[in-house]
């Protein structure tokens, strides 16, 4: 009786029934969750309780020993401290072990030993795990009976493993006060923020009272007449509800619109009119009303709680609709000359500098452009004083490939009177909005420009590309498609637009001209054709880096002896410096080559060479520059077929046999050139005939994108698949490993190696006795008779005679003479001495002096080589027919006999 009249006087809000409502809710959820898990955790206690109990039983039955212990005849005494001990580890209540018939050998209450097994044994004893809760001694039991199998898999006893029920549950009963406490906290916290929730919603609804809710509704109001923004709601039935000022005075509504059909409302439009009576969601809708742009922004009413209807807003765009264009064409041309800065320019290419300028302008600013430039900028040169006569169309872009203007490559000459002209003559940019009414460019060419207009092209705007002050070319942009003509704001920005592509342009040029003499100052400093050689075959290539000269150099150099001289370098670095020192490198190396050095003294030579370089050229902040270079230096004597070589930091020589197979001889690795401190070590190779030396520089294997492994490992592939010849393994080679762009210069040499018969060598040991001399001249006449020399006895003769004297007077044993017939007759003398005979000029009153003088004059060279353990003097003669031979030929008419008589007394 006293609840009732309380719940009377006291009549719970909306927002207290829901409180109530949430709360009943929370506590149900609440329950139910505590319920669950408590069922859920007994469960799970269980099956944790025979899983735990099949393990043990397992592991107890496949335990060491356990057969032999059944054997015995007291298993008991064995296995039961056995089962207690594990037992107490695993946490279990009982571990039971019984024969075949139930009979237990073990329990925990040992008075239970001998008695019969409480559960069912039958599926165990056919080899089956059982689970099964049985009333067992200890009570209510779950429990696992497992087979105890012998080794031919029958069943000789059972062991179970089993917990009570009561420790079981017991463990859940030691959870339930997390659960309910869980439960609890969770219901408290659910209840506190359904009350803080209910607390504000009872504020936001019902904490104002009727003075505070008018006072608020005269504010909005008040509010929604004073915006610069027009309001209107409209219901459902399409009736105008509402319209504040700002509203009326855009759709020029009258005092008595509101409550009447928004379709019947007088001066609006029809499109505004539909679009506000249809209800439909609308954003940033423009809207014609008279001269206005109106952008109408509508959502639904009809929210929870709300009426049905629609609420739009109105504002007038007019005057932000033209700033927003002015801002879009800004926007725009800045977008333009920012495509111009990062596009154009990209490579020094002058060709494709100028397209990059018409790609840029098409189609954003014109519908075609086109680029004309002079001659001499193309290569380079200063256009000197430019005119409107040749003038070469460079570059073309345009929306459609099939316009009627000048083609690409197009020498053209500008009259007069076209606006091309005034262009170039004035410097600045000619804007020409109708090309239909512009006479001075119809007399350019009258047939191509009536295809232009009637093609669609209508204005042009032509600018002069000049750079510092000096005019480059012109810049042509067409429009077509767009409608309207060019004006004056496209003319200043289409200068701007040249402008900036002018210095790209010229850079371009610059760098052009600058790599042309590059170019040729090296095309200048490498061998223009490599000799022919009787010991190689040779075949080679050079390729210039795209981005600039480098200072890779190859040589061959014949040698006396009929050897040869191959060597490959890389200066680090590109440009002329590059260059230019490339070219001191290879004259330096012609010229340490003549005093036939071996390759490892020519390679120090070298690297004092670049050291003194080094020092001598000051670098850009006053110091010395770093020149730095790599050289391969071999040298190749057909006679022995043995090759020495010697390489100053460069990339290791390759070896094809003649049975295909390529190999990488390991030589000693030199530090490369100017470095010094080091010492270089020569290496030497007995390579068989026909064999095929290949020399390159690091360009050709190393690049970016692969590892110099894999470079290698191409250079293999490509020289065992070539035919053999050098050409062809030239061509191989560059096609497997070089890339279209290549970073780096290369340098490739590949020369095949030739010998010398032996019937083309002949050689004698001579005494150190001054009588040997006639009979090595008698020698010397019978081989030259064989190799159908005879022509060349008499000179020989001399020249032996001369050389054989010396050694023995002068020099030391043992003494040998030999005789090369190949492209040239070689006499060689050696001996043990290090000293060499000088040329000079005898005295009338000197009885010696003259000898060496008359060698020189029979012989087309000779010289001096030293050797380990003495030295070589040798001198070649040309062979009968050739042209430097001829002179030979008369000589051979004098008295032989009194030259020969003048000869031996100045020797002997």
């Amino acid at each position: 009786m006293s609840v009732r009249p309380l719940i009377d006087k006291r009549p719970r809000s909306v927002a207290g029934q829901v409180f109530v409502l949430q709360v009943a809710v929370v506590v149900l959820l609440v329950l139910v969750a505590i319920v669950a898990l408590v069922l859920q955790t007994r469960h799970d206690t269980k099956r944790e309780a025979l899983n735990r109990s099949v393990a043990v039983a397992e592991s107890f039955s496949h335990g060491p020993g356990m057969l032999a212990t059944l054997k015995t005849p007291d298993p008991t005494r064995v296995l039961q401290p056995l089962t207690e001990e594990a037992r107490k580890k695993a946490g279990v209540d009982f571990i039971v072990v019984m024969d075949t018939n139930g009979i237990r050998y073990t329990h925990p209450q040992p008075d239970r030993i001998g008695k019969r097994f409480v559960g069912t044994i039958e599926p165990s004893l056919r080899g089956e795990v059982l689970l099964e809760s049985v009333d067992g001694p200890l009570g209510q039991e779950v429990q696992a009976v497992v087979p105890v199998t012998d080794d031919d898999g029958k069943v000789v006893a059972l062991v179970s493993a089993g917990m009570t029920v009561q420790n079981v549950t017991g463990v859940v009963n030691r959870q339930l006060p997390v659960i309910l406490g869980a439960g609890a906290a969770g219901l408290a916290l659910a209840t506190g923020g359904t009350a803080l929730a209910a607390r504000r919603l009872k504020r936001q609804t019902h904490g104002l009272g009727p003075e505070e809710m008018t006072r608020m509704y005269e504010h909005h109001a008040a509010v929604l007449h004073a915006v610069r923004e027009g309001v209107l709601i409209v219901g459902g039935d399409g009736t105008l509800l509402l319209a504040n000022d700002e509203a009326r005075r855009l759709l020029g509504l009258g005092p008595d619109a509101e409550g009447r059909p928004v379709a019947e409302l007088p001066g609006l439009d029809p499109a505004t009119a539909e679009l506000l009576a249809s209800g439909r969601t609308a954003t940033d809708a423009v809207q014609v009303a008279g001269d206005r742009l109106l952008v109408v922004n509508q959502r639904p009413t009809d929210t929870p709680g709300g009426p049905m209807g629609t609420v739009a807003t109105i504002r007038d765009s007019t005057e932000l609709q033209a700033l927003t264009g002015k801002a879009e064409v800004a926007r725009e041309r800045l977008q333009l000359l920012y495509d111009a800065g990062v596009r154009i320019g990209t490579t020094l290419d002058i060709r494709r500098t100028a397209q990059e300028l018409t790609d840029v302008a098409v189609p954003g600013f014109a519908d075609f452009a086109t680029v004309d430039l002079a001659d001499p900028v193309l290569v380079g040169d200063e256009p000197g004083g430019i005119g409107a006569a040749g003038m070469r169309r460079t570059a073309v872009s345009g929306i459609r490939d099939d316009p009627p203007l000048y083609p690409r490559e197009r020498l053209i000459s500008f009259l007069p009177s076209t606006p091309q002209a005034h262009g170039l003559g004035s410097g600045r940019g000619q804007l020409v909005p109708h090309l239909a009414d512009a006479p001075g460019w119809h007399a350019q060419d009258p047939e191509v420009t009536k295809e232009i207009v009637e093609y669609g092209i209508h204005s042009l705007i032509t600018v002069p590309l000049q750079a510092r002050g000096v005019v480059l070319g012109l810049v042509n942009f067409w429009r077509s498609e767009q409608p309207g003509p060019f004006d004056e704001d496209d003319l200043s920005l289409a200068e701007e637009l040249v402008a900036r592509a002018a210095v790209s342009v010229d850079n371009a040029r610059r760098y052009t001209r600058e790599h042309a003499l590059a170019v040729t100052l090296q095309r200048s400093l490498l061998p223009r054709a490599l000799p022919e050689h009787s010991a190689v075959e040779v075949a080679h290539r050079y390729l210039p880096a795209q981005s600039g000269v480098g200072g890779d150099w190859f040589d061959v150099i014949p040698l006396p002896g009929s050897r040869v001289a191959l060597v490959v370098g890389d200066v680090v670095g590109h440009g002329v410096h590059a260059a230019a020192t490339m070219g001191r490198l290879r004259t330096a190396v012609h010229n340490f080559s003549t005093l036939d050095l071996p390759p490892d003294e020519l390679l120090s030579h070298l690297d004092d060479l670049v050291g003194r370089i080094d020092q001598d050229e000051p670098g850009a902040d006053g110091g010395s520059t770093t020149t730095g270079a790599t050289c391969l230096y071999a040298i190749y004597d057909p006679v022995s077929r043995r090759c020495a070589m010697a390489r100053a930091g460069h990339p290791l020589p390759a070896v094809v046999h003649p049975d295909g197979v390529v190999d990488f001889p390991e030589l000693p690795a030199g530090p490369p050139l100017g470095l010094g401190g080091m010492p270089f070590e020569s290496a030497e190779l007995e390579l068989a005939e026909g064999s095929t030396l290949v020399f390159y520089t690091d360009g050709l294997i190393e690049d970016r994108t692969r590892d110099i492994d894999v470079g290698i490992e191409l250079l293999r592939q490509a020289l065992a698949h070539a035919d053999g010849e050098p050409e062809e393994s030239c061509r191989a080679v560059l096609d497997a490993l070089l890339p279209a762009r290549p970073k780096d210069d290369v340098a490739l040499l590949i020369a095949r190696t030739r010998a010398l018969g032996r019937d083309r060598v002949a050689e004698w040991d001579v005494p150190s006795d001054p009588r040997a001399v006639a009979g090595m001249r008698a020698a010397v006449v019978a081989v030259l008779e064989d190799w159908e020399l005879s022509a060349l006895a008499f000179g020989t003769e001399l020249i032996l005679s001369e050389l054989i004297t010396n050694a023995i007077r002068y020099g030391s044993g043992p003494i040998r003479v030999r005789l090369l017939h190949d492209r040239s007759l070689t006499c060689e003398v050696t001996d043990g001495s290090s000293t060499s005979p000088h040329l000079r000029y005898a005295a009338t009153t000197d009885e010696g002096g003259r000898g060496l003088f008359l060698v020189a004059q029979l012989a087309e060279r000779w010289g001096t080589r030293y050797i380990p353990g003495g030295k070589i003097i040798w001198a070649e003669l040309a062979l009968p027919g050739d042209g430097e031979g001829e002179g030979e030929g008369e000589g051979a008419d004098v008295d032989e006999d009194s030259l020969l008589a003048f000869f031996d007394a100045d020797a002997l």
